[in-house]
């Protein structure tokens, strides 16, 4: 479990093909590894990778078919930045939202922008993701936890405040950046909880949802 707020901005140091999979080796930086065994988990750009190596400046890991085509981590190379985050200590300050590491999509940014000191940016996203993304609501973009500002159409959009643009990847996206992004996962687990309402189930006069689907769903007691 993750927090998406970025502990450091390590570098691909590695990258090994083996058996139809890939194996990763990754210089962390500033990342304090002082507290990490191996078996540990450390999201790398909102990937949830377990360090099978640690030689002292970083970290190894095995990245799976799985892993593979649901992130763009095939097209990783040599010398690219990535965010870090190593996974939440029981007492840790839970300053993002809930991130899990397990990446739903690739988006691509469409649009960068100035905004005073702040940078906008439209990120495009799969249509399997749309429903689960809503204004204000919050999402992950290379395992940063941010908040969505407006949707527009297919897309998203976000406003970086400095800190977050340089102690993240982000100050380097341009158009045409491919990104992983994690939707909210309280999103999902209330999207499968409603997907189980009885058939034909109450809504308001809105179409959207009523105190009785609610009620039909177990969150409200009768």
């Amino acid at each position: 479990m993750f927090t998406g707020i970025i502990e450091a901005v390590g570098t691909v140091a590695a990258i090994e093909m083996k058996g139809g999979d890939m194996r990763l080796y990754i210089r962390t930086g500033a990342l304090d590894l002082a507290d990490v065994k191996l078996g540990d988990s450390i999201a790398t750009n909102g990937v949830c990778l377990t360090a099978v190596e640690l030689p002292g400046d970083g970290f190894w890991a095995d990245v799976s078919r799985e892993t593979l085509a649901h992130s763009r981590f095939e097209q990783l190379q040599t010398g690219e930045r990535v965010n870090l985050e190593k996974a939440m200590m029981p007492q840790s300050r839970f300053g993002g939202h809930i991130v899990t590491g397990h990446v739903d999509a690739v988006g691509e940014v469409v649009k960068r922008s100035d905004d005073a000191r702040s940078i906008r940016f439209s990120i495009k996203m799969p249509a399997s993701i749309q429903r689960y993304v809503a204004a204000k609501g919050s999402i992950t973009v290379d395992g940063v936890s941010l908040t969505v500002n407006a949707l527009d159409g297919d897309c998203f959009e976000l406003n970086i405040v400095p800190h977050t643009a340089h102690e993240t990847i982000i100050d380097r996206y341009a158009a045409g950046t491919q990104v992983h992004l994690e939707v909210d996962l309280i999103a999902r687990y209330l999207e499968r909880l409603l997907g189980h309402v009885p058939a034909q189930p109450a809504q308001s006069e809105s179409g959207g949802l009523s105190m009785e689907t609610l009620a039909q769903a177990g969150f409200l007691r009768r």
